[in-house]
Formats: structure tokens, C-alpha cells, sequence
């Protein structure tokens, strides 16, 4: 069966996020590391100390809700590209979360069919908007909006599915 990812970018003309199908870029697998792990830091954004506490926070919610998140901060094109998708075994309980400052809106995510399914769109929007715009990581830095991403996402996703799930970006 195939998948269907979304992608979600803020597009700084229309000031909207939208949504688009993600598109066919760079593929560099050599970039990947040996071991498997759920946060990839090819930029240098991160201090081994996060990602150890990112991961571990991951893990915990993958444990917590049978959904899946994966991190990688890049600056395009430095980046492992579609190699994460085998990599990270992507499929419809998985969220790729994308750090990268490159256009502008530091976040950036590729959900599965099932989270599309139970998390509200507009979630990741205003998550986009609260932690990934230019002033809010350009003031406080590139780790401390992958952080504070991470634990609103986990926030969301331990929310019981509902009208009004996800409401509130924490």
C-alpha cells in the first residue's frame, strides 16, 4: 500500500502554511549515521546532552502511543535526504520532523496517514508558528526550537483524540 506524507512549510509569501506533497530532493545516505537512532543532528544544532534527552523523550512516546517521531536537523543541501525514509522505516504512525532554518520557519514536518488522521492540521501550524519563526530561534537558538517542538508534539500526542485535541501549542 502506498503512503501518502504530507508536508508541512510555512510559505513566507502567502504568510499561510500549506500543504503539499513533499517532493523528490536529495538522497545522500552517507550522511546517515551507522547506528540507528531517532534524532539525526547533520547541522550541529544540538549538544550530545539534547540529543540524548530528545531521544530518550521520543522513545517515551513512541512507548506512549504507538506513534513515531523522528527528528533531523539539517541545513539543505546538507542532508541525508530520502535516505531517512528507509533509515527510519517511515509509514503512517510516523512523524519527520525537519529543522531547518533554511527557508526562514526553522520547522518543518512529513506526517502519516494515521497521525494526519488524529492530530488537527492546524496543529502543526501554529506549532510552526510559535517556535519556528526566525525571531523566536534566532533569539533563543536552533536547539531550543527543536526542544521545545519536541515536547509540544509529545504534549499533543498523549492528548485523548477528540474535538479539541491538540488545541493548545504547549
Amino acid at each position: 500500500m502506498a503512503h501518502t506524507y504530507i508536508h508541512y512549510m510555512r510559505i513566507p509569501q502567502a504568510g499561510r502554511v500549506s500543504r503539499i506533497r513533499a517532493k523528490v530532493g536529495v538522497n545522500k545516505p552517507e550522511l546517515l549515521p551507522k547506528e540507528f537512532t531517532t534524532v539525526i543532528d547533520v547541522a550541529g544544532f544540538l549538544s550530545d546532552g539534547q540529543e540524548k534527552r530528545l531521544a530518550k523523550e521520543i522513545d517515551s512516546i513512541e512507548k506512549d502511543t504507538g506513534f513515531k517521531l523522528r527528528v533531523l536537523a539539517q541545513n539543505y543541501p546538507d542532508t541525508p535526504g530520502l535516505a531517512i525514509k528507509d533509515f527510519w522505516q517511515v509509514d503512517d504512525r510516523t512523524i519527520v520532523f525537519v529543522a531547518d532554518p533554511t527557508f526562514g520557519n526553522i520547522l518543518n514536518f512529513n506526517v502519516g496517514e494515521t497521525v494526519d488522521l488524529d492530530i488537527p492540521r492546524s496543529f502543526w501550524s501554529r506549532l510552526a508558528g510559535k517556535y519556528g519563526n526566525m525571531f523566536y530561534w534566532k533569539e533563543k537558538g536552533e536547539d531550543a526550537s527543536v526542544e521545545a517542538a519536541v515536547m509540544a508534539i509529545s504534549s499533543c500526542l498523549r492528548e485523548p483524540v477528540g474535538a479539541n485535541n491538540c488545541a493548545e501549542v504547549k
